[in-house]
C-alpha cells in the first residue's frame, strides 16, 4: 500500500502508520455528529425548537451562560494576570487548582460545590445568615456550577496570550508614567485581545452546555436552573427526537463558536505581536524607509489612546505642553549593588555613553535605574528628589529599549503621544507635540501607520521620539540608533544631540558605536562584570582605552600584558612586546597600536621595527578608501592592520597568505590597568 501524499508537493509523504489511525480518530469523532445530523426529523425541526419548555429553557441557559461568563471575567482576568506575571510560593498548586474543574467528573464538581456553598456547606450557612442567599436550587446556583467549570478556559487562554506577550511593553509604558492598572487597560489587555476573546468565547460555550455540576448542585427546577443540556436530559424518556433536534441547536452553536475562533485559542496575543516583531526584523537595519502605503482612518487608534490621568490643574488645549516648557534642573546620584556595583553622579544636561562587552552589565543598569530587575539594585536621586522607593511609573525615567517595543495597537502618532496623555496633557496638544516629535526625526508622514508597518529603523525613530515627548527627568537609550542606516543614523545623531543639549536631566546611551559615543556623550562609562572600568570624557578614552574591547571598538589593536625586567611586555596571549617606554617591572598594562602602525611586509623586513611576527592573513575587509587586513600570529595575539588598496595589490594578499608584522617600539602607547 503506498503511503498517502500530502497536498502541497514541497510536504513530505505522511507514513502510513500515522495516517491510519489519525482517519480513524477523524471517523470516531465524526461518527456521533453525523448519528446526529442522520437522526434529526428536520420536518419537525421547527415545532421541537419553539415548544415552550425548550424556548423556556434557551433563554434561561443564555441568562446562566452570560453570567457565568461575566464572573469568569471577572475572577479569571486577574488570576490569568497574577500567573503569568508574577512568581509567588505555591504558584503550581494555584495553577493545578484552575485545571482541576477540566478533569473533575462534572458531578463530582457538584458534589464539591454542594459541601462547599450549600446550606451545610463550609460557606452556605455564612451567606444564608448574613445575606438570606441560597444557592442550591437556585438559578445563581446554577451561574455558580457554570463558572465553575467555565472558568478555566478562560484563565489558560488568557494566562498563554498574557506569557507570550514580552514584557517590554508594559515596562516601556510604566517608564513613560503609566500606572500598573493603566498598562493593563491600555496596553495589556488590547494586545492581548485575541487570547481573551478566545478564551471567552469557549468559556461562553462551555457554560451553556454545562450539565453534571448545574444538576447535583443546583437541581433541575423548570424556569430555575433547568436549563438547555436538562432539557435534553428530560427529552430523552420522552420525546426522544425533540431531545436530537435540541442537541442539533447545542451542537451548530458549539461548532459556530470554533469555527469562528479558527485556532486563536492556541495563537492568542503572540500572534499578532510576532507577525509585528518579524515585520520589523525582516527588514535590514540599512534599508531604506519602507514605502508601503498608509492605512486608511486611525479610528481604533482614538478609541485606544488612554485617557489622561487625574491631575489638579490640567493644562488648556492652547497653553504650552510640557516639552516646550523652559527645563527643570535634574542632576543624578545613583549606587548601584547587586550584580552592577557602581556609583554614578552627573550634572543636568550630561549624556553619558555606556560601553563594554556583552554581559558587562550594561542594559542591567538601566534596569536597575527604572527599578525593573532583581539582579541590581539602584539608591537613585533625581534633583532633590530620591526615587528610590517609587514605582517605575512615578521616577520619571524614560527608556528606549533595544526592541523599541512600540505598542502594535496604537499607530506611531498614538504611540508618542501616550507619555503624555498619561501625563495629563489634553489629546489635541498631545498629538500635536507628537507630530512635531515625529518631524523632527524624520517620520512625522508616517504619524498614522502602525508598528507593523514600519521599518526597523522607522520604528526605532518612532520610540525614540515616544521618550523624548514627556521631558522625563531620566533618559535611557538602549542602543537606540542600531537599527539605522549610515545616512538616517547621522540625521537623527544630529537631532539627538541637539535636544541632549538643551535636556535639562542625565542621559544614559548604551552603545556599541564608537562614534555616537565620541558625538553624543561628555562622558563614556566603561563597564566590565558589572563594575566601572573607565569613566571619562570621550577624547580621554580614545586616548587611553583601559579595556580590550573598548580598543577594539574604536578599531586599535588592545594587547594585555605584564612588564618584565628587560622593559618588554611580556604579553597574555604568548610572545612579547619592546616599547619605548617601558614602565616598572610588574605592572600590568595595555598595549595599544593603531591599526596603521601596523605593517606587513612578504619576507622578514629588516632595519627599524623592533616587534616582528609571522602570521596568516585571516581576513581582509574594506573601511572607507583603505583595507583593514586580520593577521592570526603564529606566536602571538592576533592583530589588525590598515593598507591602502594599491599597498595590497603590491604585497599579493589574499586570505591564506603568508606574511610577516612588523610593529615600531614607537608606536605603542602604554595604559595600566
Amino acid at each position: 500500500m503506498r503511503s498517502l501524499r500530502a497536498r502541497s508537493p514541497g510536504r513530505t509523504r505522511t507514513p502510513v502508520a500515522l495516517a491510519v489511525p489519525a482517519l480513524l480518530a477523524v471517523a470516531f469523532l465524526l461518527l456521533p455528529l453525523v448519528g446526529i445530523l442522520s437522526r434529526t426529523r428536520w420536518g419537525d425541526l421547527g415545532t421541537h425548537l419553539t415548544s415552550p419548555g425548550v424556548t423556556e429553557a434557551l433563554k434561561l441557559s443564555l441568562y446562566v451562560s452570560f453570567w457565568a461568563l461575566g464572573l469568569s471575567l471577572v475572577l479569571g482576568v486577574p488570576l490569568a494576570w497574577v500567573l503569568a506575571r508574577v512568581d509567588f510560593p505555591g504558584k503550581v498548586l494555584v495553577r493545578s487548582l484552575v485545571l482541576l474543574p477540566m478533569v473533575l467528573p462534572p458531578t463530582v464538581g457538584g458534589v464539591a460545590l454542594l459541601l462547599g456553598f450549600g446550606r451545610r456547606g463550609l460557606l452556605g450557612p455564612w451567606l444564608e445568615d448574613t445575606f438570606g442567599i441560597v444557592l442550591p436550587f437556585h438559578t445563581s446556583g446554577a451561574v455558580l456550577a457554570a463558572s465553575f467549570v467555565a472558568m478555566p478556559f478562560l484563565v489558560i487562554s488568557l494566562e498563554g496570550a498574557l506569557a507570550g506577550l514580552r514584557p517590554s511593553y508594559e515596562e516601556t509604558a510604566a517608564s513613560l508614567g503609566a500606572s500598573p492598572v493603566r498598562v493593563f487597560l491600555t496596553v495589556t489587555l488590547p494586545m492581548v485581545a485575541p487570547g481573551l476573546a478566545a478564551g471567552a468565547a469557549l468559556t461562553w460555550a462551555r457554560a451553556l452546555g454545562e450539565f453534571g455540576a448545574t444538576i447535583t448542585f443546583a437541581g433541575n427546577l423548570p424556569g430555575t436552573t433547568q436549563t438547555l443540556p436538562l432539557q435534553v436530559y428530560l427529552l430523552l424518556q420522552d420525546q426522544p427526537e425533540a431531545a436530537t433536534s435540541v442537541s442539533l441547536l447545542l451542537l451548530v452553536i458549539a461548532m459556530a463558536v470554533l469555527i469562528a475562533l479558527r485556532g486563536r485559542w492556541t495563537g492568542g496575543a503572540t500572534g499578532r505581536t510576532g507577525r509585528t516583531a518579524r515585520t520589523r526584523g525582516s527588514r535590514p537595519a540599512g534599508r531604506s524607509p519602507d514605502p508601503s502605503p498608509a492605512p486608511g482612518p486611525e479610528t481604533a487608534d482614538t478609541a485606544a489612546d488612554p485617557a489622561p490621568e487625574p491631575t489638579p490643574s490640567e493644562p488648556a488645549p492652547s497653553e504650552p505642553v510640557p516639552s516646550d516648557a523652559p527645563p527643570e534642573r535634574w542632576p543624578l546620584h545613583a549606587d548601584v549593588s547587586g550584580f552592577n556595583r557602581l556609583t554614578l553622579d552627573a550634572g543636568p544636561g550630561t549624556t553619558i555613553a555606556v560601553v563594554g562587552p556583552n554581559g558587562a552589565g550594561k542594559t542591567t543598569l538601566l534596569r536597575a535605574l527604572l527599578g525593573l530587575t532583581p539582579r541590581a539594585h539602584a539608591t537613585l536621586r533625581l534633583g532633590d528628589t530620591d526615587v528610590t522607593a517609587l514605582p517605575p511609573h512615578r521616577r520619571g525615567v524614560a527608556w528606549v529599549p533595544q526592541d523599541g517595543a512600540l505598542f502594535p495597537h496604537l499607530s506611531a502618532l498614538s504611540n508618542t503621544a501616550y507619555g503624555l496623555r498619561v501625563q495629563g496633557v489634553p489629546r489635541a496638544a498631545a498629538r500635536r507635540t507628537a507630530q512635531a516629535w515625529l518631524d523632527r526625526l524624520g517620520v512625522g508622514h508616517l504619524a498614522h501607520r502602525r508598528p507593523g508597518q514600519l521599518s526597523g529603523g522607522q520604528a526605532q525613530r518612532v520610540a525614540l521620539a515616544r521618550a523624548l515627548a514627556p521631558s522625563p527627568r531620566l533618559l535611557l537609550l538602549d542602543e537606540p540608533l542600531a537599527a539605522l542606516d549610515q545616512t538616517t543614523r547621522a540625521h537623527v545623531r544630529h537631532t539627538l544631540r541637539g535636544h541632549l543639549s538643551g535636556f535639562g536631566g542625565v542621559c544614559l546611551i548604551v552603545t556599541h558605536d564608537p562614534v555616537e559615543a565620541v558625538s553624543l556623550a561628555d562622558r563614556v562609562l566603561v563597564l566590565e562584570d558589572g563594575r566601572t572600568l573607565q569613566d571619562a570624557p570621550p577624547a580621554e578614552v580614545t586616548r587611553h582605552p583601559r579595556s580590550p574591547w573598548v580598543a577594539r571598538m574604536l578599531g586599535r589593536n588592545a594587547l594585555a600584558g605584564t612588564t618584565a625586567a628587560d622593559g618588554t611586555l611580556r604579553l597574555a596571549d604568548g610572545g612579547h612586546l619592546v616599547v619605548a617606554e617601558p614602565l616598572g617591572t610588574g605592572t600590568r598594562a595595555l598595549a595599544i597600536i593603531a591599526p596603521e602602525a601596523v605593517s606587513l611586509h612578504r619576507t622578514r623586513p629588516e632595519g627599524s621595527p623592533r616587534n616582528v611576527w609571522p602570521g596568516t592573513v585571516r581576513e581582509i575587509t574594506a573601511v572607507g578608501s583603505r583595507l583593514r587586513v586580520l593577521v592570526v600570529v603564529d606566536e602571538g595575539p592576533d592583530l589588525v592592520a590598515e593598507i591602502t588598496p594599491q599597498a595590497a595589490a603590491e604585497l599579493a594578499i589574499a586570505d591564506g597568505t603568508p606574511v610577516h608584522v612588523g610593529i615600531k617600539a614607537t608606536e605603542v602607547t602604554l595604559v595600566t590597568t
